[in-house]
């Protein structure tokens, strides 16, 4: 009867976090529709300015009402954390403006990928022969993607997967640091960096110019998507937090049919037999290394 009971609450807890993944999967696609929209009278990398200064605003306010403490033992993981994931973000936002919305969405999601070689690398975990096999899928599916078969290979699509290095290296921060700082500390860390490299971009190299945009249509819809941001980093937080990242990584696939429909609302085109065949197998090397 005891088991029972226990077996009951885990799949409680296992269905709130895949509940928690799939929205984060969905509000994570519409905020890059939202994105792509802005990209049109906007250069990401302002784009990542705005979003995370809104975000750092929200989740400061969130602080008066309930307030946090901050352990300093493991600072250096929550910078970390931070760096990964606003390079990620600078990446993801750049291929957004420049290819599909639903390839930028898959090439970020190679992350999984890139998650068990540096677990082999630097926490010396083996790579089983299966797993092996679900990399060499990935890899191929990333092929068909970025389509190198002519003379020049997309610079974008090489980009998008850089992000998804960068995005694993920032997972993998966080559940290091999951059960010492709350979400809203990992979050902050998080968009305070993204905040800061976008201003030293602006400030000291010719990469960008900075504006200040007085359109209203403009401003509401960098609010919506610091909005939606902030609460699919949460609710992916959240989701890492609760259930298992092998689960979580598979439901996190979800977010790819959502782009693809968002993004041909857009006026995107349909992705051809070569793209979706490399998305097809870039979730089953995913969901196998997922479920390794």
């Amino acid at each position: 009867m005891l088991q029972n009971f226990k077996l009951l609450s885990k799949l409680k807890t296992m269905d709130k976090g895949i509940l928690f993944m799939l929205l984060s999967a969905f509000i994570a696609a519409l905020s890059g529709a939202v994105a792509k929209v802005l990209s049109e009278t906007m250069d990401p990398i302002e784009i990542v300015f705005y979003r995370n200064l809104l975000g750092v605003m929200i989740i400061l306010y969130s602080f008066k009402k309930v307030s946090v403490s901050i352990d300093s033992s493991k600072l250096h993981l929550l910078f970390l954390r931070g760096l990964f994931g606003t390079l990620a973000m600078l990446l993801f936002f750049y291929t957004i403006a420049t290819i599909p919305l639903g390839e930028a969405i898959i090439l970020n999601k190679t992350s999984p990928f890139f998650v068990t070689i540096l677990a082999y690398y630097l926490m010396k975990e083996s790579i089983s022969v299966n797993t092996f096999f679900a990399l060499i899928i990935g890899f191929l599916g990333v092929v068909l993607i970025i389509k190198p078969f002519g003379i020049e290979i997309s610079f974008e699509h090489i980009l998008g997967v850089l992000g998804g290095f960068f995005a694993a290296a920032a997972y993998a921060t966080i559940k290091k640091i999951k059960d010492i700082y709350d979400a809203r500390v990992i979050m902050l860390s998080f968009m305070g960096i993204g905040v800061i490299i976008p201003l030293l971009l602006f400030l000291f190299t010719p990469y960008t110019q900075f504006k200040i945009h007085t359109e209203f249509f403009v401003w509401s819809l960098i609010a919506l998507m610091a909005i939606l941001s902030t609460a699919s980093q949460w609710l992916l937080t959240r989701a890492y937090s609760l259930s298992k990242a092998s689960i979580i990584g598979v439901v996190g696939y979800s977010s790819i049919p959502f782009a693809v429909g968002f993004g041909v609302m857009l006026g995107d085109s349909l992705p051809d037999i070569y793209t979706f065949l490399g998305i097809t197998l870039i979730v089953i090397g995913g969901i196998l290394v997922s479920k390794k």
